[in-house]
Formats: structure tokens, sequence, C-alpha cells
């Protein structure tokens, strides 16, 4: 049992939580992940470590509320236990020697681009942040962005923070304005990804893209996490989940990450009609 030392709101669906795993945090990088079950019954969940600190010897993950299991986690308060917390699974970042990146975030993406940014600004490399949100009321981690970067900009869909576009239009203004990145390293919704990296190779700047496809044992046995990168079958648990993002075939990946939509949708119903009869017992 891992104890929840910590437990935070974001936004309406939103969770940040601190687990207390020494032996995980003493290893943990940037990019790498865990998978946890709340409980014995729990599916296996993987989430990204969205921070780590090994002198207190925590992991903390950030996620949304938007499945059976994930909403049964959301519940689990601060002083409780998970059942199961396993890791640092996947490769971790190649980040030493890089001194100028930009970072682009999409919605919870940001919580995974968040580490990255921070790792890159401590060790003296200048970063810029591009954030995207729907709209303002779900912007999360702004605050710890601007202290991990050079330059933030958050844009949201619909002009609710005051500035209105996507990534893509943050990015390139950076270019034009004449920003030049040794990387630029994105991490969100598979469709995001896909154009940033769409950008990214008018201009010719290196690309990583954090691939978070369905995922079940995490070491590579399954085959559910596999993705297609330069034509060759990858496994985004073991050879990932940092991938060149001009060889990832987007098309491809959405499409398998569509295939349990209405299983997952009705394991959701499920839940919250088992919780309406509990309301009304």
């Amino acid at each position: 049992m891992f104890l929840i030392k910590e437990k935070k709101i974001l936004n309406q669906n939103t969770v940040s939580m601190t687990v207390e795993a020494p032996r995980i945090a003493a290893k943990a990088r940037p990019g790498q992940f865990v998978i946890l079950r709340g409980d014995e019954k729990g599916e296996r969940v993987p989430l990204t470590i969205a921070g780590y600190d090994p002198a207190a010897g925590t992991v903390t993950v950030i996620f949304q509320a938007v499945g059976a299991s994930t909403t049964k986690l959301a519940e689990l308060p601060e002083g409780g236990m998970l059942c199961d917390i396993v890791g640092p699974l996947g490769r971790a970042s190649e980040l030493d020697g890089i001194k100028r990146a930009a970072v682009i975030g999409g919605g919870l993406g940001c919580a995974i681009a968040y580490p990255q940014a921070k790792y890159l600004h401590d060790i003296g490399a200048s970063v810029d942040i591009v954030a995207g949100f729907r709209n303002m009321d779900i912007i999360i981690l702004e605050e710890e962005m601007k202290a991990a970067c050079d330059r933030l900009t958050i844009l949201t869909d619909d002009g609710s923070n005051g500035r209105k576009g996507l990534v893509t239009d943050g990015l390139k203004e950076l270019l034009d304005g004449g920003a030049k990145y040794d990387v630029v390293i994105v991490i969100g919704p598979p469709i995001m990804m896909k154009f940033v990296c769409k950008l990214t190779k008018e201009y010719g700047i290196p690309t990583v893209v954090s691939m978070n496809p369905i995922m079940i044992d995490g070491t590579g046995m399954c085959g559910g996490c596999r993705v297609s990168v330069g034509g060759e079958m990858k496994f985004a648990c073991v050879d990932g989940p940092d991938f060149d993002g001009h060889q990832v075939d987007f098309d491809e990946l959405m499409k398998r990450n569509t295939m349990y939509r209405d299983e997952e949708q009705h394991d959701c119903n499920l839940l919250r009609a088992a919780k309406e009869l509990e309301h009304h017992a």
C-alpha cells in the first residue's frame, strides 16, 4: 500500500496526487511513467510522472477523472492509500546537452510537459513554453510553468484568457519572431502533436513527442501500446514514450486510440448510475 501524501483539485475534473514511493522517486526521470491501481479490483492506470522528489520520497501524477477507474481514483482522499504503484517505466527523455528548447503542451499534456521544461530550465537551457487549453477554466500549472521557462505563452480555443488560438499559432509566432531551437518537445492530444510536427518539419527543427496510447502491462508484452514510427512497429511502454515526431504515423495512432471508446463510455455511465443509486438509497 502507498500513502497519498497530498491531493489537489486543479480544476473541475483534474487531480494532482502526490504519493509516497521512495524507491520510484529515487530513480524517476522526466518522461517516464508509473502504473497504479486504486484498489485490488481496480484497473491498471498508466500515468506519466508529473513530478518527483527523491529527498521526500514522493512522486506526483496528474490525471483527469474521465472514466470509471480514474473517477474512483480521484475519490481517494489525502491520507488514503493506493493499492499499487509500479515504476519508473519507459525510457527517460534525452534532455542533456540541449541549449534552446520550445516545450509545447496541450491540455493535460502540460502536466507531462512541465517536468521536461523544468529539467531543462534547471540545467541552464533557454526554454519557451507554449500551452493550449479549451478555455481559461481548465488552465493548470500556470505558475509552475512560468517558473520553468523564459517565456510562457498560454492560448485558449475560445480566447477566454485573452489570447485566442492554437499552440501552433503560438509556436509559429515565436519562430517567425526569430526564435531558434535545438529541439521542440510536444505533448498533448495526437491531433495537436500531428500539426505541431507538420509545422516544425517546415522549419527543419527536430521534434520529440510523448506517446500515450492504449496500454495494459507496461512491459511490452501485451502489444496494446504499439505505434508506427518510421515504418517500424514500436512499443510506447519500452521503446518510448518519446519518439521522433516527424516519424510517427499519427493517423494510425488516432484510429487505434478510439477502438474502445464505446466500452469506456459504457463503464463510465455504469459508475454514474451506481452512484445515483447509492445517493438515493
